[in-house]
């Protein structure tokens, strides 16, 4: 019997044979059902016997997960009675997907206030869909530009767009001339000045990261290099294959590195840092950032001094393979850090271009396993490892007290890291967000309160359409300001 059979569905299978075997399931399930009749709807939604990982580990035997509002309420092996119900049928229940490094707005559309509209009113809706279309309930915007992405973050909170929670770091603040200003937008200096924050000054990065926390941002991101090998020197040329000709680059000094990730602090904010090589990386954990993003991809990772030193102070490591699998050393030093026991967080570097968000993140899953890693580090490092993060104690777990953003899933991913395309059911702060069960499975959801009340699952418990096929819905025009060091600057509302 599979994972996704019940005992129900044996009896059925050999319904004409009178063995022990049968009469005992038979005899089970009616005890099931007893107890399902005595007990009181207590919860207002429950998951029913399901396998399931709760952010760290597979549990052993089946579950019932409870929810009350948006958290949830209770994980227990015994039986629990909900308003409403849904029968997993020894499918799996695992925590929302983290993506905590994605670039949401499209830096090639985008190019003055008018693309800037066009682009909220009829791209974003649908891609901030394609996310929770595949599993991914949060995600961790790490450099677009500072008023729209706010914005957006406003609208899905009040429930204006349909999207994933997200999180934000406003503009990538970059030394003057540095990457990605000099680098991505180099052609676009519209979009430079709002999806880059570039600083020359000890001053200047300090008025940057106190105006991003004023405006309340959830992190700060800051950029020391570009994504190329270099000497150490100042400035160096940033070769990449979508730059043949190099572009002339200036590393974020250190007094400024320094400066950016203690103001951040001072803000309650963590700070993570942008890095390639081992000598940034070293300088990033050395001047106190939380977490270094992509890590060291450019050349391999042979310092292990290096390795202790993000073990001693609890880094975080998100790999980013999605985009820097490109590298051939890139694999290799995650192998090698996750080994060691550094923390690592899923994050794809996912852009507007290629391939579709959300799948994206999927694909940086199976990158991840293709390093080395199991299914289990790698649904650990989407999901518990990525709340850490995001610094969201409150996500990426199925425990009680926890943010109820669960998935559904057909299939075993901690044998598998591919069965997480295997998608059922989503749910997102403790309502269904998507339902795409197989006709014939024996899923099923019950409502056990009087048929006149609306249940708590509504209308949203019906299957979706593919992706691609959903049209877009319309979100209001934002107002963009961005000018700490320079002056500020408005895009049309």
């Amino acid at each position: 019997m599979t994972h996704t059979q019940t005992a129900t569905d044996s009896v059925a299978v050999v319904s004409g044979r009178d063995t022990p075997g049968v009469r005992a399931m038979h005899q089970e399930a009616e005890a099931i059902a007893s107890v399902e009749a005595r007990r009181p709807a207590t919860y207002d939604l429950v998951i029913r016997r399901a396998h399931v990982f709760d952010g760290r580990q597979a549990l052993t035997g089946l579950y019932d997960i409870a929810v009350d509002g948006t958290e949830i309420a209770s994980v227990s092996a015994e039986p629990l009675g909900g308003r409403q119900e849904i029968d997993a049928a020894g499918a799996w229940v695992v925590p929302g997907l983290i993506d905590t490094h994605v670039h949401f707005y499209d830096v090639r559309a985008v190019s003055d206030s008018d693309s800037m509209q066009a682009f909220e009113e009829d791209e974003l809706p649908g891609r901030l869909g394609l996310f929770l279309d595949h599993g991914v309930t949060t995600i961790k915007s790490v450099g677009d530009p500072t008023g729209g992405i706010l914005a957006t973050r406003a609208g899905i909170a009040e429930g204006t767009l349909r999207g994933p929670r997200l999180l934000a770091t406003g503009c990538g603040i970059t030394g003057r001339d540095g990457h990605p200003a000099a680098t991505v937008f180099g052609d676009n200096p519209w979009a430079r000045e709002r999806f880059t924050g570039e600083v020359g000054s000890v001053q200047e990065i300090r008025e940057l990261v106190h105006h991003l926390a004023d405006r309340k941002v959830d992190a700060i991101k800051l950029l020391s290099e570009g994504a190329c090998a270099h000497s150490g020197e100042p400035t160096y040329l940033w070769q990449n294959p979508a730059f043949p000709d190099g572009v002339e680059l200036a590393r974020l000094p250190l007094a400024l590195l320094r400066a950016g990730v203690e103001t951040g602090h001072e803000r309650g904010l963590r700070v993570t840092v942008h890095t390639t090589q081992q000598a940034a990386a070293r300088e990033a954990i050395e001047a106190g950032a939380d977490g270094l993003e992509h890590g060291v991809t450019v050349e391999p990772l042979t310092d292990r001094s290096l390795i202790d030193l993000m073990l001693e102070h609890g880094i975080t490591y998100t790999p980013t393979l999605w985009i820097d699998d490109a590298h051939p050393d890139a694999r290799g030093n995650l192998r090698k850090v996750s080994r060691a026991g550094v923390h690592i967080a899923l994050g794809s570097d996912t852009f507007s271009g290629r391939g579709l968000f959300g799948a994206n993140t999927l694909e940086e899953a199976e990158l991840m396993v293709a390093a080395g890693m199991t299914p289990t580090q790698v649904l650990a490092a989407g999901t518990s490892g990525a709340s850490r993060q995001c610094s969201r104690p409150d996500l990426g777990a199925v425990a009680e007290g926890k943010r109820a953003d669960l998935l559904v899933l057909n299939s075993d991913p901690t044998t598998d890291i591919g069965n997480l395309r295997d998608l059922s059911m989503v749910i997102l702060n403790g309502e269904l967000a998507v339902d795409r069960r197989r006709p014939g499975r024996t899923m099923s959801i019950r409502d056990r309160r009087a048929p006149a009340r609306q249940g708590r699952l509504g209308a949203a418990a019906t299957e979706l359409p593919n992706a691609a096929d959903r049209s877009s819905i319309s979100s209001s025009g934002a107002e963009y300001s961005q000018g700490v060091g320079r002056r500020s600057r408005r895009s049309a509302p």
